[in-house]
């Protein structure tokens, strides 16, 4: 069984008597282990389907099993409850709260989850050693790099051990070397066994993952498997088992 499975997803917005199909009857399977890329240009329906695959959003039809669980017709408190156990989010802008520290950022959503000081802190050391940043934990956000910083949203994503990782436009915000430093943080992860879907706009960046999915008005235009049709990346995945996912 997939990970992550949408059948016949559609979403549709009315905006000043027009109405607008963000996406329009989409299949997609996720599989565990999966480093897929959403690419397409800007109004093809990515983000959308980004928010829909995250339980941020609802689609106005079809269904969505996330883990085995049916998420189409899930209520709000159900639906946060699920994006809290099984969904880490990473964005563009890197939504650190500058009063706290960095273990205190990554704890945040343990907290929410009810876990005890101890525990939090315990989990968040080692997600913030996962990114390479655990002698950062006291530093605020401002005494870090853009880089930096973006390692302990990724930290903060992975704090409650999620069975998918969801990255919107991550190295969107960072110079092309920062970038590529994030990247091959995604890249660890995924070799780790880690499930990982990234959107971008960027076909560059869209090259790197074993597998990409362009949208165009709101349908799948194409699907490859990098290792199937023989493409290459200059970041190295080769999964290795990983006990942790």
């Amino acid at each position: 069984m997939a990970l992550v499975e949408l059948r016949e997803i559609r979403k549709t917005y009315h905006l000043g008597g027009e109405t607008i199909h963000a996406l329009d009857g989409v299949d997609l399977d996720v599989q565990q282990g999966d480093f897929t890329s959403i690419i397409g240009p800007s109004g093809s329906g990515k983000s959308t389907l980004m928010h829909i695959l995250g339980c941020l959003d609802s689609p106005t039809s079809g269904s969505m099993k996330l883990d085995g669980t049916d998420i189409h017709n899930a209520s709000a408190r159900q639906l946060a409850k699920i994006r809290g156990e099984k969904i880490g989010f990473v964005f563009q802008f890197f939504n650190l709260l500058p009063k706290l520290n960095v273990a205190q950022n990554v704890e945040l959503p343990l907290i929410y989850r009810g876990t005890s000081g101890r525990e939090r802190h315990k989990r968040a050391m080692h997600a913030l050693e996962l990114v390479g940043l655990q002698d950062r934990s006291k530093h605020r956000p401002s005494q870090l790099s853009g880089g930096q910083q973006q390692r302990v949203a990724i930290a903060r994503a992975l704090v409650n051990d999620p069975r998918i990782i969801f990255a919107d436009e991550p190295t969107g915000n960072l110079d092309s070397h920062t970038g590529e430093m994030i990247l091959e943080t995604f890249c660890k992860l995924h070799n780790e066994g880690r499930t990982i879907m990234l959107v971008t706009h960027d076909p560059e960046i869209a090259a790197l993952t074993p597998q990409k999915i362009e949208i165009r008005d709101g349908k799948i235009a194409s699907e490859v498997d990098a290792k199937l049709s023989g493409q290459t990346s200059r970041f190295q995945i080769n999964r290795t088992p990983s006990s942790s996912s």
